[in-house]
């Protein structure tokens, strides 16, 4: 019996890795619009927003990744127009990386979110009065600022998004060497006869990917505190 990954959980790894990689890095942009109209603009249906971006946290997974299939399935609203064009997300690793993409996304945003309410708004209003314009305020005053809320948020979203399941699971299924990421990889490892010992090494794995991340986190967080006491 070897502990050692072998080549379908290595696999599972790489595709892991991918999925998760290009889930962060295209949810980072919206996460970072999304947290900064809630933490500084006031509008109509900004409660409603709020409650968007965080029903993914307590919806279960698997409704989650239901809703996915439905609207962005080759029969649904919008993957009906994508298939058009040959973009399927369903039954893709790409969709893997929807799925994951809209499970990290809370903790995303509220990482992001937190940072920002810690930037004194003074600050940006002073560089307002000099005739700085909004767009030039925000990359040169608050986004430097809140630069420890977004790679926290990212590390954290990086490592909701490899162990992403119910979600995934549901709208691209458990396709080897396609959309089989680790926590699907380990599932199915379980429910082999003898794949125990590659599903306990592919479980060492994530938790070290998600201890990582959660020191990351930790010490960008201990960071933007220091910062903040220092202001």
């Amino acid at each position: 019996m070897s502990w050692l990954p072998g080549p379908e959980a290595l696999e599972a790894l790489s595709l892991s890795l991918k999925v998760s990689a290009w889930a962060t890095a295209g949810s980072l942009p919206f996460a970072l619009l999304a947290a900064h109209a809630l933490a500084r603009w006031r509008f109509p249906g900004r409660g409603l927003l709020n409650g968007l971006v965080h029903l993914p946290l307590v919806l279960p997974p698997v409704v989650t990744g239901w809703l996915l299939l439905m609207v962005f399935g080759t029969r649904g609203p919008v993957g009906s127009l994508l298939a058009e064009v040959g973009v399927v997300l369903a039954f893709r690793w790409t969709g893997a990386a929807l799925a994951a993409a809209v499970m990290a996304f809370p903790l995303m945003v509220r990482a992001i979110r937190l940072s920002i309410d810690a930037v004194d708004p003074k600050l940006e209003q002073a560089a307002g009065t000099l005739g700085a314009s909004r767009p030039w305020v925000f990359a040169t005053v608050t986004l430097p600022l809140i630069l420890p809320g977004i790679v926290a948020g990212a590390v954290l979203a990086f490592a909701k998004a490899m162990g992403e399941f119910g979600a995934t699971i549901t709208f691209v299924s458990n396709i080897p060497g396609e959309t089989r990421t680790l926590p699907s990889a380990i599932y199915a490892f379980l429910q082999t006869p003898g794949g125990e010992s590659q599903a306990l090494a592919l479980a060492g794995v994530s938790v070290a990917v998600a201890m990582g991340a959660l020191l990351v986190s930790e010490l960008v967080a201990v960071r933007v505190a220091a910062r903040v006491r220092g202001a």
